[in-house]
């Protein structure tokens, strides 16, 4: 069997990015990983060998005979960043949320310059809304307080309305 082809890099497992960077992948076992994206198609080589040692492959897929060793090989490569198809799926995922959230933020920006009254009367929604929850919260704790005071009350011990004793209440509150 004729011995791979090595790529425009010179070097085996090393691809050329767009950018001018370059950047490696090993297949073992079933599995592509990623080993990472440097500037020089040398550093990504010497991952490759890491990575190639590591998973006992044959020294002919070398691109460094020399190196005698893993941890020699380990020793010369950079940190490794394994990536696999976990890591990918991922990494789409969040793109995806990104993307998502820009487009509503755009969205919004659009409504916002087109129905600025709208904007208004949604602002004056949640300080109503506020408010009325801030007087509920106020209520149940003096109907609650009452109670308490009440030799006659008519709530058990485990009534859940006894909590509404410690909700907090703040100075704006009153």
């Amino acid at each position: 069997m004729p011995p791979r082809r090595r790529g425009s890099s010179g070097f085996r497992g090393v691809r050329a990015r767009p950018s001018g960077r370059f950047y490696a992948e090993i297949r073992a076992g079933g599995f592509r990983l990623t080993l990472g994206t440097h500037n020089t198609p040398e550093l990504v080589a010497r991952a490759y060998d890491a990575a190639a040692l590591r998973f006992r492959q044959p020294r002919r897929d070398m691109n460094f005979p020399d190196v005698e060793s893993l941890e020699e090989a380990e020793f010369l490569a950079p940190a490794p960043c394994l990536i696999d198809d976990e890591d990918r799926r991922r990494h789409r995922q969040v793109h995806r949320r990104i993307a998502i959230a820009e487009h509503d933020e755009e969205l919004m920006r659009q409504w916002r310059a087109q129905f600025p009254n709208n904007v208004d009367n949604t602002d004056a929604f949640f300080a109503d809304l506020r408010a009325q929850r801030r007087s509920n919260r106020r209520h149940r704790r003096a109907v609650a307080e009452f109670e308490l005071d009440n030799p006659n009350t008519t709530w058990a011990e485990n009534d859940p309305r006894w909590d509404d004793i410690w909700t907090e209440t703040t100075y704006d509150d009153v």
